[in-house]
């Protein structure tokens, strides 16, 4: 669609994954002016990733979860919400202005309020080789999947740890695939501490979720698919023929694997740019391993105007971030004085219950998947920082010369001023200021985020007309 220069929105939704699906359908269906806006060409997030055109057979090759997308896309693109895709926001305000780049240029846009539902990002995960090509993540593999039909040629090796790593490899196997190795780097000692949740996993959805888990377990033991576990330092390197060569440490010995693909996996954490760059507070959770935005019942930020949703303010999955979504919508809509409080209370109280239902695993697999320290702490060859090439050992030196948090180091270094802005190196900058000066992670924080969030030219700034700058 056609964006005008400027335009004034009851809610601007930013992301169409399963959370602002559910918070844009509902506040549109409610008669809302609703924004819904998205870098991808089409509505689903990373989960539900070309729903709509997927073939029968690629769909049901990617399972139930995967298709239990169909309904809430279809229902969006019913609600009357406007959408906006293939269109990226390169700066956002507090007072819920927003600035966006599509194929028409750049338009700002003004929301009274704001649906955060960005969702989440693999955790970054270096390790020395991981730059090579022909190395990505396992999301990234099964992105291709999903929206191309597409699975590496010859020998591929997924390297790391949680629930995607085994579902990628399944949807693999059920894709015809068997040259493939699992090195699992889940940490054996994390299973005793993660029993102590394991009967709270039990409630609500969480036996329905882990016996999924166990099924992909099984299934690929039945595939004959060859799956080591107690892998630690992996060390990537060009192999022969243009393949590649994983060396890692296998209980206590050293194992050497060809590969013509490598993924890499250590979990998933929020995706918190947008959050960070408008200023919303942060809070570090040991549990997740991750910094959280901070939010109320209602899941409002600690910004007014500003509500996340989904896996962009917590890791829940697709169904607990689909229920955020409309859980936000009952905050907006009750603030906006639509319909009785009384019914708007009672649908929250619906909506907390039935999402506590799909997180009632969680607190057991963040234990039981939490990364190593190796992987929050890589060793000194390994490259942190992609776009400009910043090796772990330059940072620790950085850090031993007086650098007191990952902005200084920024300074120092360049960390962070490429083109992902941080996105990749930002985490394990915190990581490494933590365990280098015994620093809790709450007092080491963020790098701090800077406009613009996506690289736009000077010519269409200076396209803008005045009233709009």
């Amino acid at each position: 669609m056609t964006l005008t220069a400027s335009t004034n929105w009851d809610v601007i939704v930013i992301g169409t994954g399963p959370a602002g699906i559910g918070g844009a359908t509902a506040l549109a269906e409610r008669g809302l002016r609703v924004l819904a806006l998205d870098e991808a060409p089409a509505p689903g997030g990373l989960i539900w990733r070309g729903i709509e055109r997927s073939p029968a057979a690629r769909a049901a090759l990617l399972g139930p979860d995967y298709l239990a997308g169909r309904d809430p896309v279809a229902r969006l693109r019913a609600s009357g919400a406007t959408l906006a895709f293939s269109t990226g926001l390169w700066r956002a305000e507090a007072d819920g202005t927003v600035w966006l780049r599509g194929a028409d240029g750049i338009s700002r846009h003004h929301g009274r309020q704001l649906l955060l539902a960005t969702g989440a990002m693999e955790r970054p995960a270096p390790c020395p080789g991981w730059t090579l090509p022909g190395v990505t993540t396992v999301g990234g593999l099964q992105l291709l999947l999903k929206r191309e039909g597409l699975l590496p040629e010859g020998p591929l090796v997924l390297a790391g740890t949680g629930p995607l790593v085994y579902l990628f490899a399944a949807q693999c196997v059920a894709a015809g695939k068997r040259d493939l190795t699992l090195l699992d780097t889940a940490d054996p000692a994390a299973m005793m501490p993660a029993l102590a949740h394991l009967q709270q996993a039990l409630f609500g959805k969480g036996a329905g979720y882990l016996t999924k888990g166990l099924r992909l377990l099984l299934t690929l033991r039945r595939a004959g698919i060859v799956h080591h576990t107690r892998v630690r330092d992996l060390r990537i390197e060009a192999g022969p023929e243009d393949g590649l060569t994983i060396d890692c440490r296998i209980g206590r010995r050293r194992r050497r694997f060809e590969a013509a693909r490598i993924g890499l996996h250590e979990g998933v954490i929020p995706e918190t740019h947008l959050s960070r760059s408008l200023g919303c507070a942060h809070d570090w959770s040991q549990e997740a391993q991750a910094f959280l935005p901070r939010r109320d019942t209602e899941l409002r930020s600690s910004l007014e105007r500003v509500f996340i949703a989904g896996d962009g303010g917590r890791i829940g999955g697709a169904m607990a971030a689909l229920l955020e979504g409309r859980l936000a919508a009952c905050g907006i809509l009750s603030r906006d004085g639509r319909g009785s409080a009384s019914d708007a209370e009672r649908e929250a109280r619906r909506l907390r219950k039935e999402i506590a239902a799909h997180l009632a695993p969680r607190p057991f697999l963040d234990r039981l998947y939490r990364p190593r320290a190796e992987t929050l702490a890589p060793p000194n060859e390994a490259i942190v920082c992609r776009c400009e090439e910043v090796r772990a050992e330059d940072i620790r030196a950085a850090i031993a010369d007086g650098a007191s948090g990952p902005n200084q180091i920024k300074a120092f270094l360049r960390t962070g001023m490429g083109p992902c802005q941080g996105r990749m190196c930002g985490p394990v900058l915190s990581a490494l200021c933590s365990s280098e000066r015994a620093q809790a992670m709450d007092d080491v924080g963020m790098l701090t985020v800077r406009d613009p969030l996506r690289p736009i030219s000077v010519g269409e700034l200076a396209a803008l007309d005045e009233g709009d700058c």
